[in-house]
This record gives structure tokens, sequence and C-alpha cells, in this order.
């Protein structure tokens, strides 16, 4: 099974384990990778949607993998009972629904001893929720996709530092690392702001001053962001 660099760095971050639950698993790809790679013995895998359950059944057929991995419709982690999944997935959809699907979950994920994660949006306010929610990031990883540049992170239990606004949006370990594929990131947020900020500096209304406060705010976390990077 090839996986697509996004799904990878879910993947990659998954480890080891004897269940893998995958959350919103559309055509069962990270499920099957795995346990073809023989990180993990069974697989759970769950969509809310009937379309993507049905294809991802069918993909799961076709590799011989049905006796191992079993199909559920659900909305969230609903269909996933206590200690069924030592790993759960939570990949490839907005940050505001990942944090509904933690918090109606919560006593499911207290038997669950990682979670992977990859939110399309509002990256910090999740892990904002993780910090108040007494998670700890374990370990993240950045990629370009398709044009597209993705954030993924492994969860467990746990404390963690007080996250500092740039790195509740961009990641501690990912400025930690150096990592080149946020460098590449920031440096093209900085230069979209920017190029903004300059078309919007004849407007006078309240709606283009709020606009640009947002904008500079924005740059000055991408300034502290490459800072520690140096």
């Amino acid at each position: 099974m090839q996986l697509s660099k996004r799904m990878k760095a879910v993947a990659d971050l998954a480890g080891m384990g004897d269940c893998l639950a995958d959350v919103g698993t559309d055509h069962g790809y990270i499920p099957i990778y795995l346990l073809e790679e023989r990180r993990f013995q069974r697989g759970i895998a769950m969509d809310v949607h009937e379309g993507p359950l049905l294809r991802a059944r069918e993909n799961i057929q076709s590799h011989g993998l049905s006796d191992r991995i079993s199909c559920r419709l659900g909305d969230g982690l609903e269909r996933l009972g206590k200690g069924e999944a030592d790993t759960v997935v939570i990949a490839g959809m907005g940050g505001s629904l990942i944090i509904r699907i933690l918090t109606e979950g919560e006593k499911v994920l207290k038997e669950v001893s990682r979670l992977v994660l990859q939110p399309q949006s509002e990256i910090a306010k999740v892990r904002d929720f993780l910090q108040e929610q007494g998670y700890q990031i374990e370990k993240e990883h950045m990629v370009l996709d398709e044009g597209k540049y993705y954030q993924a992170m492994r969860i467990g239990h746990g404390r963690m530092e007080k996250l500092l606004p740039e790195e509740a949006k961009y990641g501690s370990f990912l400025l930690k690392e150096n990592d080149s594929c946020l460098k590449e990131y920031l440096n093209r947020e900085e230069q979209k702001f920017r190029e903004i900020l300059e078309s919007l500096q004849d407007g006078g209304n309240e709606k283009t001053k709020k606009r640009m406060e947002e904008l500079n705010m924005e740059l000055l976390l991408i300034e502290r962001a490459k800072e520690r990077m140096q």
C-alpha cells in the first residue's frame, strides 16, 4: 500500500501496537498500511458516512484483511468500546470537529495510550485544548503534499509545559528541530501576509483596520517562530 505524504506522516507517528482505530477512515488506507507493515495486529475503520465506509470495506477485502480490520458506521468514537484500541488516529478534518470528537470520547480515550491527530485547520486551538485536558504532545511531523502543508502530532497522557502562542500555532517540536518544511511554510506565509497588508494600507474603515491588526499579529508570531529556529 502506497500512501500519500500526508497519510504517511500520520502512519509514521502511529508507531506499533495491538489495535489501531481510525476515525474518519475514508478509504481505509491507514489501517491497511499499518497492518501490512506488521505494526499492528488488528484495526478498526470508522466513518460517519456510509459511502466512505463502503469504499474502506472494499479496499480492506481486496487486501485480504477483512478478518483483521472491522468497519463501523458511527460518529466520532461512539462505536469504539473501552480498551478496544491502544492507538487512535483522527486525521483529515477540521480542528473544531477533532476537539468535539475528543470531548465526546473522553471516557474511551482514557484507555487509549496514543493519539495521532492531523487537524486541517485551527491547529493552535487543538494544541491549546490538548494542553488544558491533560494531554502531552510527544512528536510532530510537517509535510508538503500536493501544494498544501499539513501538521501531524502524536499525543500521550501527561502534562506539558504551557505553550507559547507561536508554539501552539507552529508546534514546539517543529520549532526545536528547525524543521525544514516549517521554515518553508513560514517564509511563504510571511510573504503572503505582507502582500495582503500592503494592499490594505490605503483602507481606512474599521473592518480594514481590524484585518490589518490580525495580519500584524500573524507576522509577529512568524517573526517569533523564525527567531526560535535560527
